[in-house]
């Protein structure tokens, strides 16, 4: 198995992303190969290595990181695993957070931080220019040109071949594309969480690549009897499966990155670029996530 299927006439499994090439829609988020709460070292460090490289063996060219996994221990563990990073794999990254605690992120958008936590990246990621680098967060407390800015500074600079936003508005990807080319952006969107829909429609009018946090979140949808339970069954496979699926379908630009610890589930997962959804069963779900989504 592999994920180079296209999961229907559909929808493609390729996207081209601005400044960056082409690469295959379903990733891997490398947010759960670190420790409980995103903190400190895996339990099994070498399990997380063998997660990351058996992603690769199976396809994926697109993994998404960020300097605040760990901290720091999520961009390591990925250059232990496939670093040099041969053929067509793309590491994104993102800064904009700091780290004071297990689940606690706290927003840090000052140029000299964004600068340096970049640097950073640069040298655990191993690498002379990052192919995606995003902003974790805009921090309210600094002025968001000031953050864009130091963006497009690192871009010029030859430090980042493209750039992106994380969990924004329209209006702040609008002000982002004044100072530079928004290649991707990321905000919670699944099954049960439609708030970004703008952001979604505007991303793909503009041809902007579009990473669901949280894909597979599916709350009562997922529960036996739900919708999407019930869609699992008739197809056959995991409901992990089938909203994901549901996802490459919703829009060309979707670029699920589904993360895991476990190769069991890293492989199961990625048997989502197999299923192919019918279209009554993705007016289906789509009608239910309506009736349950935020």
């Amino acid at each position: 198995m592999t994920i180079h299927n296209t999961q229907s006439s559909h929808t493609p499994s390729t996207i081209d992303l601005k400044d960056l090439g082409t690469v295959h829609r379903l990733g891997f988020g490398a947010m759960r190969i670190v420790g409980d709460g995103v903190w400190g070292e895996p339990a099994d460090r070498r399990a997380a290595v063998a997660v990351v490289r058996r992603a690769v063996e199976l396809g994926v060219d697109f993994i998404d990181t960020a300097d605040s996994y760990g901290p720091n221990i999520s961009e390591e563990i990925i250059a232990e695993a496939v670093h040099p990073y041969g053929g067509s794999l793309k590491i994104a990254t993102k800064v904009g957070f700091t780290r004071t605690g297990p689940d606690k992120w706290v927003p840090v958008g000052r140029a000299e931080y964004l600068r340096q936590q970049t640097e950073l990246s640069l040298r655990k990621l191993k690498v002379d220019a990052l192919d995606l680098l995003q902003l974790h967060r805009i921090d309210p407390k600094v002025d968001a040109e000031e953050q864009f800015g130091v963006l497009r500074d690192l871009q010029q600079e030859g430090k980042v071949k493209a750039l992106g936003l994380s969990q924004v508005s329209v209006d702040e990807l609008k002000a982002a594309a004044k100072f530079f080319t928004v290649s991707t952006v990321q905000n919670r969107y699944n099954l049960t969480d439609n708030s970004s829909e703008d952001v979604l429609d505007y991303a793909e009018e503009n041809g902007i690549g579009f990473i669901p946090w949280a894909p597979i979140s599916a709350g009562e949808l997922a529960q036996p009897g739900g919708a999407l339970d019930e869609a699992a069954k008739r197809l056959g496979a995991t409901t992990a499966q089938v909203a994901l699926a549901w996802l490459l379908r919703r829009s060309p630009v979707m670029m699920p990155i589904p993360g895991t610890g476990s190769v069991k589930h890293l492989e199961e997962n990625l048997g989502a670029a197999s299923v192919v959804l019918d279209d009554a069963t993705f007016a289906e779900l789509s009608a239910a996530r309506h009736g349950s989504a935020k």
